[in-house]
């Protein structure tokens, strides 16, 4: 009786999908005031889940302090953490009992984790007392290679970085196999999980809104209105300007930019390197407007721009250059991450990371060209093949039911096992039929 099929399991899975639940995101990375593509995501899913769901959402993210804010079947959690050194538009959450309150107090039918430090024990912790809880992990970013791996290198040197990077994906595969199911942005992110055992996985393509993100939106007047002079192509950046981003290697790229190329650059977002940024290049026709709340002006301001510039190298997926290409500009970027995804031929230049003398000749390249053909060839490939609904169909349709379904199967074997050893033992000589 307590043997159902793969099959049976998956129906059962898609069943309860259908039917009302209480969902939870649950992440270290939001900001408010510092963008960023969970920010993003969880605005998104809120409002799909709640325009085409029964569903109600709860998302639990850091904040000033303890607070909850109920909007019919929306519940917004905010912890009470520290801001994170260098980083103060983001917070950390430590207090991981105010968590686990929440999360025994609404009872979540699926928790996804969105970040992979602390919180995800967190949610592990909760399913042990709590066995009938789903657990989805968005394995978003290859946090060993791009953070643990790259800092560490830069400051204590090629050896203890590689060390440091195989102990994280130790703790990734011991994180992740405790999931009933992992989903990554891409196919190259999805590989190191496949190489530590972790196979119950998918892909996640993110998407964009391509209405609020369009070309109609360009404004003649924008580039005089940040004061900055010029007839050639105005660059846009948006995104943190810290050392993951590689926000300096705009700058560098940028003085070796001709000047009779009147080029003129506008870098939008915040963080620890905005300042010293700013300072170093005070002689250079570059503006750094600081973080846009307004997504209509972050909008207006790509769409008034002509060429898309990143030197990201651990993109996981590209949000940012997805929004970019929906307002028609073209992609100068690096080979690495997941660039070469965003940007194949005829959407934009990529060159070799780390190299701002190529970026520069991209840039001409790009402009020399034919850049508005690229930005309207470069919309039309975003326009058909991302969007929001179809990211979160999949999600909601594809990827919960089937981790769902290892959920039961779960509960089931764990059910059978409890059955089995409470069974009586029978006398010894005693044959049963």
């Amino acid at each position: 009786m307590l043997q159902q099929t793969g099959a049976a399991f998956a129906a059962e899975a898609r069943s309860r999908a259908n039917k009302p639940m209480i969902l939870c995101d649950l992440t270290q990375s939001y900001s408010p005031a510092g963008g960023g593509g969970i920010s993003t995501y969880l605005r998104e899913k809120r409002d799909y889940v709640l325009r085409e769901t029964p569903h109600h959402l709860l998302q639990i993210v850091p904040g000033p302090e303890d607070r909850v804010t109920v909007n019919g079947r929306h519940i917004f959690a905010e912890v009470g953490a520290d801001p994170v050194h260098g980083s103060p538009n983001y917070r950390f959450i430590l207090r991981t009992g105010v968590v686990r309150d929440l999360l025994a107090q609404y009872r979540p039918d699926v928790i996804e984790s969105l970040c992979p430090w602390v919180l995800p024990w967190t949610a592990i912790h909760h399913r042990r007392a709590f066995p009938d809880t789903t657990l989805i992990a968005g394995y978003r970013t290859d946090f060993p290679n791009a953070h643990v791996y790259r800092v560490g290198a830069e400051k204590l040197g090629e050896t203890i970085g590689r060390g440091l990077r195989w102990l994280s994906y130790g703790y990734a595969e011991i994180t992740y196999r405790e999931f009933d199911w992992v989903y990554t942005l891409s196919e190259a992110a999805r590989e190191p999980l496949g190489k530590r055992g972790i196979h119950q996985t998918s892909v996640l393509p993110l998407g964009v809104d391509t209405t609020l993100f369009n070309p109609g939106r360009r404004d003649p007047g924008y580039r005089a209105e940040l004061g900055l002079p010029g007839d050639g192509p105005l660059l846009v950046y948006a995104g943190r300007i810290d050392n993951e981003k590689r926000a300096d290697r705009l700058v560098d790229m940028f003085r070796r930019l001709p000047r009779s190329l009147g080029a003129a650059l506008v870098m939008i977002g915040d963080g620890k390197l905005r300042e010293p940024l700013a300072a170093a290049a005070a002689d250079l026709p570059i503006a750094f407007t600081g973080f846009e709340k307004d997504r209509a002006e972050l909008a207006r301001a790509l769409a008034s721009s002509d060429i898309y510039v990143s030197a990201m190298a651990d993109e996981t997926f590209g949000v940012s250059v997805l929004e970019a290409q929906a307002a028609g500009l073209p992609v100068v970027g690096v080979t690495g991450g997941a660039m070469p995804d965003r940007v194949p031929a005829g959407l934009g230049m990529l060159g070799p990371v780390d190299d701002v003398a190529a970026m520069a000749r991209n840039v001409e390249a790009v402009w020399a060209g034919d850049a508005a053909g690229m930005g309207r060839a470069a919309r039309d490939v975003v326009v058909a093949g991302f969007g929001w609904d179809r990211t979160f169909e999949r999600l909601l349709g594809e990827i919960y039911p089937a981790a769902m379904a290892v959920s039961a199967d779960r509960v089931a074997r764990r059910t059978a096992n409890r059955f089995a050893s409470a069974r009586p033992s029978l006398p010894a000589g005693l044959v049963t039929a």
